[in-house]
Parts: structure tokens; sequence; C-alpha cells
């Protein structure tokens, strides 16, 4: 196996690719800026523990002549470790090379779509094991799985030759794998405009051996030639019933009890479903294995419940994943009492209409929204927008939205402000410290008279 250094290797992407190198006995090293901070502890712990070396990102990890580099997309090319690189005449690869490279050399499923992508993995990989088909998987969320066997939770390599990956198409980099079974789950702006994904789609789609798209009325046109499932497509969920942890429904006949709430994730199930009878894995042992499925980090995970108020923690991070999160969340809630921490200023920017629709729509009158200032990781961005101007035009739609600069301060605000019967939904994507954060509004609730 070769020896491999993984610039930017605290990031899912890059973080999941080493793993896999490791777990096939490959020698692996790492750095990453936020390890150099001293940040993002227990991904440094679970990455020696499956021996990989993390190094300063000063390229002193160059001493040991890996074979090549693989880079994330968010790492600058001014840092030492691939100056270095390519001063001594080292390969450089991209994340998404890399993943092409072992993905096409498999029997790999490529889920693709704007959202749900990891959720549809992890399910999909889910009733893979269930069906004893050993698969690997590499995905930018956190299998709750995985992480009780003490894994980070992005990465697994089984025994077979069957692979689930997340296409992804914020970068565009999804058009590299070449798939025996591709699945587009839906399309709406993020990252890019509508017309400009469904290209990247399309492209995606005539790259897959056999492709599986949504019944979504935005993916109408791509449908042609490939197997649909969905709501007026083919394979279907029928007599659901949502509660405010689980969702029930039927395929075919079959009956699934689903340990996820909400509309979206029934959504996702079917896909999941869908992409495994495609390969001719019997509905009854889909259902099975969905039945115990653990979920994925962030996913809507239930962080405690005090007062009567449930505090749950999520990825949502754009318009239509905030939308279906505060959704679900309102299944049995009194109230809504929902934190939204955007996770960049070019988002920010490129959404800012679509995050106000979007909260004008799901949340009620009586619901409350609280925004701290955009989480900033790093690196040379053009910091021109701030949320105060988001929030205080969701308020002016109607809806209990405020701007809270210091975000410490959010915690011991929702503590007073909720009643028994709400629900909190703290929301938001890339900053490591946001679960800590979930807990903290949580400890606050407790303390609370």
């Amino acid at each position: 196996m070769n020896r491999v250094h993984y610039v930017g290797i605290a990031g899912s992407g890059v973080g999941a690719l080493a793993q896999f190198h490791a777990m096939g006995g490959g020698q692996a090293t790492g750095s990453d800026r936020s390890f150099d901070r001293g940040e993002a502890s227990p991904a440094h712990r679970n990455l020696e523990h499956l021996g990989i070396r993390i190094f300063p990102q000063d390229a002193s990890a160059l001493a040991l002549k890996p074979d090549y580099l693989v880079v994330s997309g968010a790492v600058e090319l001014e840092i030492a470790d691939i100056k270095e690189a390519r001063a001594a005449g080292i390969e450089i690869r991209h994340r998404a090379d890399e993943l092409a490279r072992i993905a096409n050399q498999r029997k790999t499923i490529a889920v693709a779509g704007t959202s749900g992508k990891s959720t549809v993995a992890a399910m999909i990989f889910a009733i893979f094991s269930g069906a004893g088909l050993d698969p690997s998987i590499i995905t930018g969320g956190e299998l709750v799985e995985l992480k009780e066997r003490g894994l980070i939770g992005n990465a697994w390599r089984g025994k077979s030759d069957w692979l689930v990956i997340e296409a992804d198409e914020s970068d565009g980099t999804l058009v590299r794998y070449a798939s025996q079974l591709g699945v587009i789950l839906n399309v709406s702006k993020d990252h890019k405009e509508v017309a400009e994904l469904k290209n990247l789609f399309r492209e995606f789609k005539s790259r897959s051996k056999t492709c599986l798209i949504s019944a979504d009325p935005g993916l109408s046109d791509l449908r042609a030639g490939s197997l649909v499932f969905g709501e007026g497509g083919g394979l279907r969920a029928e007599s659901v019933e949502l509660g405010p942890l689980s969702s029930k429904f039927s395929v075919e006949q079959t009956q699934f009890i689903l340990p996820c709430p909400g509309a979206h994730d029934v959504e996702n199930a079917l896909a999941a479903i869908a992409a495994a009878r495609a390969i001719g894995v019997p509905l009854e042992t889909a259902a099975r294995a969905l039945s115990q499925f653990r979920g994925v980090a962030r996913r809507f995970e239930f962080i405690g419940e005090a007062r009567g108020v449930r505090v749950i923690d999520d990825f949502a991070h754009n318009p239509a994943k905030i939308e279906a999160a505060i959704r679900a969340a309102k299944l049995g809630a009194r109230r809504v009492l929902a934190v939204f921490q955007l996770h960049g200023y070019a988002p920010a920017r490129f959404l800012k209409n679509e995050f106000i629709d979007a909260f004008a729509r799901a949340l009620d009158p009586d619901d409350q929204l609280w925004m701290p200032e955009i989480y900033y990781a790093g690196g040379s961005v053009t910091r021109d927008i701030s949320t105060e101007g988001i929030a205080d035009a969701v308020a002016a739609r109607g809806r209990r939205a405020r701007f809270a600069p210091h975000r410490d301060d959010i915690p011991a605000l929702i503590a007073k402000e909720a009643r028994e019967g709400d629900v909190i939904l703290s929301m938001g994507a890339r900053d490591p410290s946001l679960p800590e954060f979930a807990r903290k509004i949580f400890s606050s609730l407790l303390l609370a008279r």
C-alpha cells in the first residue's frame, strides 16, 4: 500500500479517505490547521488510534517521503505542506480525484442531491450490512453505529466490493464518479443556481451504469431512462404516519418503522430502499435494517429533555434542510425555539433571500429564532455581510427573530424563554463547536428555574 499524506485531515472528506486507507493497511499521515490551533481533539485521537500520524502543517511530514498528497479544497495552496511537496515533485491529488479513483474501482452506490446525501448513504450502508453484503462507506456524516465502535464514523472498509459514497455537488466534483448505481435525491439552490446543479446531475447520471431519480418535480426533465421513486414515481411510501420521534409507512405492503421523525427522512428512507431494491435486496430485509437504524450524528440528534422541553442538534445549513428540520421539530411540539448559525460569508450572500423565505415559511408566529454571527473558519474571504440583516428581515415578515452577536449569551436566553412542550432546535454546519453548544443549551435548561 502507498504512503499518503492527507492535508486538511480534520475535514470530513479528506479525513474519511485517510481512515479508509489506514483501514486497508496503508500508511497514512495527516495535517490540519485546526489541530495546530489545538482544536478538534477527539478527531485527532481517533485518527491516531487508527495508526494515522498527525503532523503540524509545516511540511515536516514530507520527511517520511509520501508517495502523494491528498488535499482538501478548503486548504490554501500557499501552506508549507503543499509548497514543499510541489518543490519536491511529489504528486498532489484533490480529495475528489482520490475518492473517484477508489470509487471507480468498486461497485459503488453514489448518492447525489442538494439535501439528504449523508442520511441516505448511511441508510443504504445499514441495509446492505443487514443483507450480509459487508459494504464500505466514505461519507460526510458520522454514522452513530460506527461512532459507537470508537471510530470518527464517516468511513468503514468492508470486505466486499460494495462501496457507498456521497457525490458532492458543492464543488462540481460529482461528475468524476462512474458508479454502479447513481442516486439523485432532489435539487434546490445551494452553492450553485438550480440550472447549473441540474447540468451537473445530468452529467452524473450519464456516467452511472444505472440511475435512480426521485419524483421531485425539479428533476422531471432528468428522469428519462432512469428508475424513479417517490410520490408520482415507481416505488413509493404509502400510509405514512409521522410522529415526534419516529415514522411509519409501507412500501408495496411491507411495513416500515423508522426511528427518525419528519417527512424528509421518510423520503430519504425511500431512496435507500429503492437503491437496495435495484440490486436485489428484498423489502423485508430493508425493513428490518431500517427499524434499527442508528442515524447520523447531528441529523436531528436528540440531546436531552428537561422541564418537558426537548433539545435537538441538527446539521441543517441550507434553506431546504432548515425547513425540513423545523417541520420535523414541530411534530408534537408546542413551539419551536430555533438557533441557526450560518457557516460562511459566501453562502450568506448567495442564499440570503432563500434563508429569509425559509424561516418565514417554516416558523409560526409564536416560534422564536436566534441568529448568532456567521461562523468564520479562517482563510481569505470577504466579510461584508452579517446575520443581523437576515434576522431583521425575518422579523419584518412577522416572525420572532433576533440577532444575537455573542453566541454564548443564547443558552441562557433560550432557557429563560422555554416552556413545557417546546422543542429547542440548534442548527448549523462546519463549526466543530456546535455539538458542544447544543449541550450547553441543554445544561442551561437544566439549571434554569
